[in-house]
């Protein structure tokens, strides 16, 4: 992996960081590039044709879609992550002790990162959720999580998201309007056992309490239902073993409630 030239970083944002085995971290930051990087300024790329592929999860909605970014930029976002800094507490995440025992940091991408992934595959999402509408664009908060040696992310459903983009001035983290809502999780797959990542596994349980494992393939992407409702999906980031750490980024899928018509 070749190294990359980044932009000064700064905090955007201070929020309460849980601890893998308890307790809390005050002032645990969200960072955000003084200027958007050219690394991360996604290219048209003809070549990259993502297909959809749905997972039998005994009627919950879940699906990969493979390829959502070329290798070259999934290097460029694990590169950008490091640079960051990834640490033991997570901003903004409250887990109880001993279910979320791997690195994170949280970063604010810019529009030419986001605006042009989503554009990629939004013909591939659902239009609809429950009623609600798909928005035009991901949140462009990165939830990264970098999984080493033993590191695990034990039986959990993920929470529902507001979204968030960086202010103009590049100094603050902007939530979106109170009507917009996360409805699905994007896990994009950073590198995977052909990288030499081993286990890693993301375990997706049915309601019947059995499940599907999804390897994680490089530039791929996974996608399933969250909040805490019914047709949200129970899954498991399996341990990974030995001396390649496992990356993953967490984006939300946002959705904006439908809106009343009175006449």
């Amino acid at each position: 992996m070749n190294t990359m030239e980044w932009p000064p970083h700064h905090a955007v944002a201070h929020l309460p960081g849980s601890l893998p085995m308890g307790g809390v971290v005050p002032m645990t930051p969200v960072h955000a590039f003084a200027s958007s990087p050219p690394a991360l300024q996604l290219q048209p790329q003809p070549a990259l044709q993502p297909q959809r592929h749905d997972l039998d999860l005994g009627g919950l909605l879940g699906f990969v879609i493979d390829p959502v970014v070329t290798p070259e930029e999934a290097d460029a976002i694990v590169q950008a992550s490091e640079h960051m800094g990834f640490r033991d507490e997570a901003p903004g995440i409250a887990t109880p002790p001993g279910m979320r025992m791997n690195k994170s940091v949280h970063w604010l991408a810019d529009e030419e990162l986001m605006g042009p992934m989503f554009q990629r595959i939004a013909h591939l999402l659902p239009a609809t959720l429950a009623g609600e509408q798909l928005l035009p664009a991901f949140s462009h908060r990165l939830n990264m999580y970098r999984y080493d040696d033993n590191d695990v992310f034990n039986l959990h459903t993920d929470g529902a998201w507001p979204g968030y983009s960086l202010s103009d001035d590049r100094q603050h983290m902007l939530e979106w309007d109170s009507g917009i809502r996360s409805g699905l999780t994007m896990l994009l797959y950073l590198n995977g056992p052909a990288d030499g990542v081993q286990g890693g596994n993301t375990r997706l349980f049915r309601p019947d309490g059995s499940w599907l494992d999804v390897s994680p393939v490089k530039g791929s992407a996974l996608f399933f239902r969250h909040g805490f409702g019914p047709d949200s999906v129970r899954h498991i980031g399996c341990v990974v073993h030995g001396a390649v750490s496992k990356y993953v980024a967490r984006i939300n899928v946002m959705y904006r409630a439908a809106q009343i018509r009175t006449s």
